[in-house]
């Protein structure tokens, strides 16, 4: 997408904080996907190394100077704790679409709190990313997600069959989508 000189856009909900990410997140970020229902229904290694966390997050720390993604570290405001992650894991300038992938912490599983995450990420998508269409999947059995993403205003659309290879197997993938010009209702936090 654009590569901005424009600032982060740090977002602010009545219960999060959407940050910047920076190195020293790294260990906390880890410690969340070491904990394997974070990691169950997604692409991410079970119990990743100390490596696999820099690595993702030197990455989501570039994504949005690069003009690649953007990522924010969740921190909920009561305890300005990080309660998780939630990036746009690539961009596409022709078509000017994203795609959101997220982790939450289960001890703010339940609170509508990734539906708020997600809501924000998405609107700040439509309007200061000027994307039309933000997708995102989950895999078979994780209504958790499929709930966040339905009360954040996206779409199932249907089931891509054996669309990735990860974990040792195939996995149909439930893609859902957002468009612009979507009528979202408001979001329930709870």
């Amino acid at each position: 997408m654009p590569k901005p000189a424009r600032t982060f856009p740090t977002l602010s909900t009545t219960r999060l904080l959407l940050r910047a990410p920076t190195a020293e997140d790294a260990d906390a970020f880890r410690d969340i996907l070491s904990i394997p229902d974070v990691t169950r229904f997604s692409n991410w290694q079970d119990a990743p190394s100390k490596a696999v966390a820099d690595r993702a997050m030197r990455w989501m720390c570039k994504a949005f100077p690069t003009g690649k993604g953007c990522a924010w570290i969740i921190e909920d405001r009561a305890s300005k704790t990080m309660a998780g992650a939630i990036r746009y894991n690539w961009f596409v300038n022709k078509s000017k679409c994203g795609e959101i992938g997220y982790e939450l912490h289960p001890d703010f599983w339940g609170k509508g709190l990734m539906t708020e995450a997600a809501a924000a990420v998405a609107l700040c998508g439509h309007r200061f990313f000027g994307l039309n269409r933000i997708e995102a999947w989950t895999l078979p059995g994780n209504t958790g997600s499929d709930r966040v993403l339905e009360k954040a205003g996206f779409r199932y659309e249907g089931t891509l069959r054996q669309k990735a290879r990860f974990k040792g197997a195939y996995h149909d993938f439930r893609m859902f989508g957002r468009l612009a010009n979507d009528h979202v209702v408001s979001i329930d936090q709870n």
